[in-house]
């Protein structure tokens, strides 16, 4: 695959699901390009592979390239960078609590490449659009329903006639 057309893969992917969830990751846009095959990003998830680099169907170089492709997409359109922490699936419980099992996505475990990887990019003005859909989505479904803010109080749902139901 050329340069330009895996370019014009990267930015596709980013602004796709941008426009569908508000947000990017690097992953899921190597999953979206064909660089990553979903089920074995899934194997990452659960720990059945050591590092998600490991499971790339293409080189390191390549790899760098895309992860600047997506940084460069993301300064370009005014998407703001998120921390997330990645961690294990599937992970059963003891002692009342889930032991947080860190994931790693390079080889080597460098810091910036690891913090690379984890970084989402957000498009703050679709994820309030978003929201926007979806609070009006939940007012046609059920037009009635007030809702309280106030916590521990239970919501009201007021009749034509005025009197609390």
């Amino acid at each position: 695959m050329k340069e330009s057309e895996l370019i014009g893969k990267v930015h596709s992917a980013v602004y796709h699901q941008c426009r569908q969830r508000g947000y990017a990751t690097p992953a899921d846009v190597l999953v979206d390009i064909g660089v990553l095959p979903k089920q074995k990003y899934e194997d990452w998830r659960f720990g059945k592979v050591r590092y998600l680099e490991a499971v790339c169907t293409c080189n390191l170089k390549k790899l760098s390239f895309i992860m600047k492709q997506i940084r460069s997409y993301a300064k370009k359109t005014n998407l703001k960078p998120s921390f997330c922490y990645y961690k294990r699936w599937g992970v059963k419980k003891k002692h009342g609590h889930k032991p947080v099992i860190p994931l790693r996505f390079s080889k080597s475990g460098n810091p910036e490449i690891e913090k690379a990887y984890a970084t989402h990019y957000v498009d703050l003005g679709r994820t309030e659009q978003l929201k926007k859909e979806k609070m009006g989505k939940a007012a046609v479904t059920d037009p009635e329903r007030i809702p309280d803010k106030t916590p521990g109080i239970p919501e009201m749902k007021i009749s034509d006639s005025g009197s609390e139901v």
